[in-house]
Formats: structure tokens, sequence, C-alpha cells
């Protein structure tokens, strides 16, 4: 174990399954693979078969290595009682040990163990085994292999919390009390994945992905719907999708790995939610991909590899953005998205023709728009056309405050749900801050004594009073609220959130907040109605809609308000398909078409401004 480790995640630091086979240990890259992920801010559990280790070890103690063939014609590990602890010796020596140092060179902290220490999961065993010896059938009662039947979640989620890297490996504790269970470790890392609401599943292996024909390994399918991958697969990948197919049960997205790699390029993804018509695949797979702020890296990833694979000029710049480009005219259009959602998800459906699932409204349906747009237009001469899809819109606006940084344009459209027949032009602004109370502890029944929380509560009250009197159509709100102590003090902490009418300086409603932590303060902004990219979308909404063109002011915030921070006398629309009512709730819904019209708009819109 290395003490160094890395600084503790936080609550919404994406969750990494990763099953790596005993060969494919004895890679390098694997554990390079794994430090970058861990030092991207993700948790790790790492998941590790034994086959190749479990063979050295038995060579090593010169124990022949005992069989049984099944009535299909497989082989199996036959695992009696007497047995199994050889089974954990060749985990423990070899396999774990290899883990915690190759990792502990790369300045990782690992908790390894079997899955049965401490109970961390707990399988049931299987019924005998019906098995052929001699050219006759009989009964094996007792083989110890089973199934999972518990994770603590718990325990892993503590140890997650505590250690760089969670390493397990089979066998797991048995309910009957009995000696450990061998248990297949594709299938214990999809049980640990669903459990622990991973937000990936990584089953790698020693080929590309699911090959179509596994005498080719040129033919990777990189998509497979639920229910069909087993027409393709033979031998030990059978394991790898079946494992596949149960953790889509939960709502990670999920992907068979290789040649040793953890990286999902040349892989082969699982969906739980095959889109109805082709059309859709990409807002489909796109919500598949958890992407909730902080973790919008998979899904970067697999937006660079869907652009590339059209011959788009993409890359992920250093904020982790994904910025797609066509077109190299000096006058610039910028189509501002995000990836990023807000915390919890729910199993991604469809309900005849509407898409269920977090994101798919705020606003990943805006952003697959922008890209699928790029992608079919024909860009005029003299004209850039850009996407980028920002990361932190929902927490910090990190991504967009790099975009304003780095991507002038002459025009912006910002991608937030209007509505496909409707668009928004302007914002509030926008200021959060922190306020905090610190003081000694003391007992609360003294005369006069009033706690931390107390205090921050009157706080609280004269911050929103003052603010009151500065702007009495300010919309006040309190989206945060903790307290706390280590003995010999309290503390108690706020984060304020306030939405500025168009006519009110923030810079003046800023002295209402005192000596609080500033976090964020954007103006309002709006774009005239006469202004060119305007009347491209209203030309384009009745074209498409047929109707009257509705322009919104929102009191909400978007990206829009983070590039007037700097930016002046750029026009600024947001457009995108969706209700945004739903933003933020666990109702979100789009329907086909509701997204096919907001496209049709869009492109006809971005036509027309670029030529006029």
């Amino acid at each position: 174990m290395n003490n160094a480790g890395l600084a503790s995640v936080s609550p919404y630091s994406p969750l990494y399954v990763v099953k790596v086979g005993s060969a494919s240990l004895r890679y390098p890259a694997v554990y390079d693979e794994l430090a970058v992920l861990r030092h991207s801010g993700a948790r790790i559990l790492l998941v590790t078969g034994g086959a190749a280790d479990i063979a050295d070890h038995y060579a090593s103690i010169d124990r022949p290595m005992r069989t049984l063939q099944l009535t299909s014609g497989d082989e199996v590990r036959y695992c009696p009682p007497e047995e199994m602890p050889h089974i954990v010796a060749a985990y423990e020596r070899l396999t774990l040990t290899r883990v915690s140092d190759e990792l502990g060179q790369r300045g990782l902290t690992v908790y390894a163990a079997t899955a049965s220490t401490e109970s961390l999961v707990t399988g049931t065993p299987n019924r005998p085994l019906r098995v052929v010896e001699d050219g006759r059938q009989r009964l094996v009662r007792d083989h110890r292999a089973g199934v999972v039947s518990q994770v603590a979640v718990s325990r892993l989620d503590k140890l997650l919390s505590v250690f760089d890297v969670v390493c397990v490996s089979p066998p797991v504790a048995a309910d009957d009390e009995g000696a450990p269970l061998n248990v297949d470790a594709d299938v214990l890392a999809a049980e640990i994945a669903r459990a622990l609401d991973a937000d990936h599943l990584r089953l790698v292996t020693g080929t590309p992905g699911l090959l179509a024909d596994p005498q080719d390994r040129r033919s990777t399918l990189p998509h497979v719907r639920l229910g069909d991958g087993m027409a393709y697969a033979r031998g030990r990948m059978r394991q790898k999708v079946r494992a596949a197919e149960l953790a889509l049960a939960g709502t990670g997205d999920v992907a068979i790995t290789g040649p040793h790699t953890v990286n999902t390029y040349g892989g082969t993804r699982f969906w739980r939610a095959p889109a109805p018509e082709p059309d859709l695949d990409l807002l489909a797979r796109m919500v598949e991909i958890s992407s909730v702020s902080g973790n919008e890296r998979e899904l970067a990833l697999f937006l660079l590899e869907w652009l590339t694979g059209r011959g788009v000029s993409a890359s992920v710049d250093a904020a982790g953005n994904l910025v797609a480009t066509r077109g190299c005219g000096p006058r610039t259009l910028l189509l501002l998205g995000h990836m990023d959602t807000v915390p919890y998800r729910w199993p991604v459906a469809w309900e005849g023709d509407v898409l269920t699932g977090r994101g798919c409204v705020d606003a990943k349906a805006s952003l697959a728009v922008f890209l699928e747009t790029l992608v079919e237009m024909d860009i005029p001469d003299g004209v850039t056309v850009r996407v980028v899809g920002t990361v932190e819109e929902e927490r910090t606006a990190a991504g967009a405050l790099c975009a304003r940084d780095l991507y002038r344009a002459d025009a912006v459209i910002v991608g937030e749900p209007s509505g496909s027949g409707a668009l928004t032009i302007g914002y509030h602004g926008v200021c959060k801050a922190r306020i905090r109370v610190v003081q000694s502890a003391g007992h609360t029944a003294g005369l006069g004594r009033r706690t931390a929380a107390s205090q921050l509560v009157d706080t609280i009250t004269e911050v929103q009073t003052q603010i009151g009197k500065c702007s009495p159509e300010a919309l006040f709100a309190v989206i945060d609220l903790d307290a706390g102590g280590s003995g010999a003090t309290q503390t108690a902490s706020a984060v304020l959130d306030v939405r500025v009418p168009p006519e009110v300086d923030v810079d003046e409603l800023l002295l209402a907040f005192g000596d609080a932590e500033l976090l964020l303060a954007t103006p309002a902004v709006s774009t005239p109605r006469t202004d060119p990219l305007v009347r491209a979308f209203t030309r384009a909404l009745r074209a498409v809609t047929g109707g009257a063109p509705r322009l919104l002011a929102k009191k909400g915030s978007s990206d829009m308000n983070t590039l007037a921070t700097t930016w002046r006398g750029v026009p600024m629309v947001a457009y995108g398909p969706g209700d945004a009512k739903l933003d933020h709730t666990p109702d979100e819904r789009i329907s086909a078409g509701e997204y096919r019209q907001a496209k049709a708009v869009l492109a006809a819109a971005v036509r027309d401004w670029c030529v006029h």
C-alpha cells in the first residue's frame, strides 16, 4: 500500500468499475490508464480475474488443477472446498499483489482483497453440477461456485472514499457459511456496478471488443443492442456479454474494451435503450452516457469518435470541452452547448417515440442537434461554424469561461431548451455567493448564547433584505446549507443564488453580500429582435413550424451570461428542443417530433445567418 495517494473524492466523482483479467494485468498500459482516470478525479473499483495467475500458482506448488467436463462439452475448473484456499492464495500472492505494486509505483493508494474478505460480496451456491466423467453423467455436489446475492455497498463506498483504487477479486463469501464461492469475475463486476450505481463499467479483454467473426480481429461490433450480443459471442466472451447485459439493468454506460485497454475506442458499447429510428441514435446514446458535472470525459470521447468518424475536425481542449469545427472563413458562428447534467440518474428508456432520461432536455438534445447540423450542412465560403460542448455548466461554468477566452465569435447560439417553436433572446443575470459563520463552541443553554447556525439565519435574512432594497424584482434563493463543527468550533455556511433583472447593475447588487465569498457574478444579457441572428431564427421558425415565432426573455441564466462578462456587442440567442420546465426534474422527457422539428429549425436558421 502506498501512502501518498490523491485528494479525497467528492460525492459527484464518477465511479468506474473496471474488470481486468490476469492476462491483461500483465500489460503496464492498463495501470497507466487507471492512474490517468484517478488523476482526472474518478473513483475506481477494479475487479480482477485470475485464470492465468491461478494456473501459474498451481504450477509453482506442483499441484494438478482439477477440471470438470459439463454436459454441454465446456470444461470448468473444479472447486471443491479443499481447493478454495489454493485459489485464494493465487489471487493474494500473484494477482492482488501485482495490482498493489503496479498502482503503488504510480503514486496511488490501493485496497486489494478477495471479495470474500469481511463479506464485501456474498454469494449463493449453485445447485449440484451435472458433469460427464468416463462417458457417464453424474452430479457434483461439492463444487464451490455460485452467484452474487449481496454487495456490501456502504463498506465499499467507505473504502472508495479512503483509497485511490479499491481492488477486489473472486471468490466471494458464501451465504451458507461454507467455504468461499468462486464466481465469474465479469459477472462480479457487473453486479458490483449495479449495486453501487456506477457511472461506467468497462470489461477489458484481449480482443478489440466483441467480434462479428471471432477469427477476424478487424470485425469489431462498435454498438450492440440489449439482447443482440450473444449471437456473436463465443467461449469466454459469452460471460462478458452476459455481464454487460446484466449491467444494463442499472444506469451506467457499459463497454467491452480491448485489446488490454480501458479505452472505449475500438471496443464495443452496449445500449439499453436503442432508438426507434436511426436519426435518433445520437440523441439516445448521448443520454445513456452518464455525464454529471465533473464526469463529462466519457461523453466527450464518444462524441469525439463520432465526429472524427464523419470527417469533422474535433478535439477535447484543456478544460475538457468538446470542440468541433467546419469551414475556415473569417466570419464565425459559435454553437455553444453543454455536456454535463445535474446529479442523479435513472435508466434511460423509450416510451413509444418519447425518450426519458437525465439530460435529455437539459441539454443533450440541444447539443445533439448542434452536432448533427454541423455534420450535415454545407458551409459557405468565408464562414466558420464551431460547436463547443462545455463542461461544468451546471456547477462552475468552467467550460464556458474557457470558451469565452478561446473561441471568439461574431454570433452565438447557446444550446438550452426553449422549445422547438420558440427562441430565447435574453436572460436575467445571476450572482452566487457563499456566506460562512465560525465561532467557538458553547452550550445553547447559556444566557444570550446563539449557535453558528442561528447567526447564519440572521445573516441570510439581512442579505435578503438588502437585496430587496436594491432590486425588489430580484429572485432570491438559498441553494445549499451546512452546519457542523469540530469540537472547539461551530461552523455554518450557505450558498445564496440571486437572479438579477436586466435593469439592475450587478456590481451594485454585490454590495448587499458584504464580505461573502463571491462564486459567480454575470450580468443580464439580451439581443434585440432586429438583430440578423434573431431574424434568421424568426424566418426559420415561420417556415418550419408554420406559426408565429415566440421570443422569450427568461429569469434563469445560461452560458450567454458567462460570455457576456467580457464579450460586448456580440449577438447571442439560446435555442433547443424540450420543455425547460422539466430541467433538473426526474421527469425529463423529449419526443422524437420535438427533436426533429428543432433540428430543422436550427439548420434553416444557421444557413440563413451564414449567407446573409
